[in-house]
């Protein structure tokens, strides 16, 4: 730079510095003419290549690989020429090569990352690409491009060796592994997931702890993308799938089915035995006759054995209410269309509550698309509500105002 400055405060020789411009100028015109020529024949040869393929010419990965690979030649070009260039100091054209020479490391490493991300469109592609997204291994071959790019480039820079600077990363470890601490985590949470097949993209996930509740939309690195079913999106750090529970209802879709498990509150002061008219009643309710004719000879033998002890009602085996209820159900849900027999089918008792007796309902539906599994659950309970009191029986509900109101009522007016 000493020799520059001492070119410029001296007497200034147009002759030369006129030759220096020119040929800078045709450098120039030479690196922008193969920048151009360059674009054209990739373009060309990419278009080419990509007519067997799935992707798109205008692929926004396709394009800035175009645009970052012409780059490459206009500098190689200058790298290369600026030597030729006369009456130039040695320090200016040490500089520029540096430079230039800095710049097409960059470059390169642009181009090998924009060809990882063409790979990875190329990958999605294929039709069972969802089942295993190698979107987050992508990001890591990036990371380690840019990363082996800077060490090349500082070496670039200073003039040094490139295993020098390694050699001095040893020190550096522990900072490191600190600053890629979340990318180490999800690296390994990614290997987890993809190897045991635990998430893929489509999947429906719910993780209340983060709030997330929905289809996977985006598997990467660091961050899985979840659209929740109000349309917002949460992203959850890769790693939480490891460290957290979450629930996947993806095997639910594959079985085919999804389970109704709900109960119905039954007010337990109308459970009772079933006087004999109105146990013959029942006759009337066609799915019950298995179960009346099965239940008639069991009560027979039993209260045969007994009669000979006592003949009191109260140490007889009588019918109630509450057992033909649940013995309908039974048999309404094996004859209903659209529950599966394939998984388990049960009606039961819950723990007595001061809610009333629950009755619960545990089976499967054919479907477990979630607007037909609401309409299928809802006529289930809808008709089972209606049928209750052909039973004796009434569901459970606390007294609301109404009540209270048409009971202070009826006391005045009994008064």
């Amino acid at each position: 730079m000493e020799e520059l400055f001492g070119r410029l405060n001296g007497p200034i020789d147009f002759a030369l510095w006129s030759d220096a411009l020119i040929a800078l100028a045709v450098l120039a015109v030479i690196a922008l003419t193969a920048s151009l020529l360059t674009r054209l024949v990739v373009v060309r040869l990419i278009e080419r290549l990509i007519e067997h393929t799935s992707l798109r010419k205008e692929s926004v990965s396709i394009g800035k690989m175009v645009r970052h690979f012409s780059n490459v030649v206009p500098a190689i070009v200058i790298a290369e020429g600026i030597g030729l260039v006369p009456n130039l100091p040695a320090q200016m054209v040490l500089a520029v090569e540096s430079i230039t020479s800095a710049f097409i490391v960059f470059t390169l490493a642009r181009v090998f990352s924009d060809f990882l991300s063409v790979c990875n469109e190329l990958y999605e592609n294929q039709p069972d690409a969802s089942g295993r997204p190698i979107k987050g291994y992508i990001q890591l071959g990036k990371i380690g491009i840019y990363g082996a790019a800077a060490i090349l480039i500082v070496a670039q820079l200073l003039g040094q060796s490139p295993l020098l600077l390694l050699s001095g990363l040893g020190a550096l470890a522990a900072v490191l592994m600190l600053i890629f601490r979340d990318t180490l985590l999800s690296l390994v949470a990614s290997v987890q997931l993809q190897s045991n097949d635990m998430l893929r993209v489509g999947d429906w996930i719910e993780m209340p702890q983060l709030n997330a509740d929905g289809d996977v939309i985006d598997v990467a690195l660091h961050t899985v993308k979840v659209q929740n079913f109000d349309k917002t999106v949460t992203a959850i750090p890769t790693h939480r799938f490891i460290s957290d529970s979450f629930r996947n209802y993806r095997f639910m879709k594959k079985w085919g089915g999804r389970r109704i498990k709900r109960a119905i509150n039954i007010d337990q002061a109308s459970i009772s035995f079933l006087s004999d008219d109105q146990w013959q009643a029942l006759r009337r309710f066609t799915l019950l006759g298995p179960y009346m004719d099965a239940k008639e000879a069991e009560l027979a033998e039993w209260n045969a054995k007994q009669a000979e002890e006592s003949e009191e009602e109260v140490n007889q085996r009588r019918p109630t209410n509450f057992g033909s209820l649940r013995a309908y159900i039974i048999a309404y849900l094996k004859a209903h269309p659209h529950i599966t027999q394939r998984g388990t089918l049960l009606v039961r008792h819950r723990d007595p509550t001061d809610l009333g007796m629950p009755l619960e309902i545990y089976c499967f539906t054919d479907t477990p698309v979630w607007a037909e599994y609401e309409s299928i659950q809802a006529d289930i309970f809808d008709h089972l509500l209606a049928i209750m009191p052909e039973f004796g029986l009434h569901a459970f509900q606390q007294p609301s105002g109404t009540d209270v109101r048409d009971s202070a009522g009826a006391g005045a007016g009994a008064a």
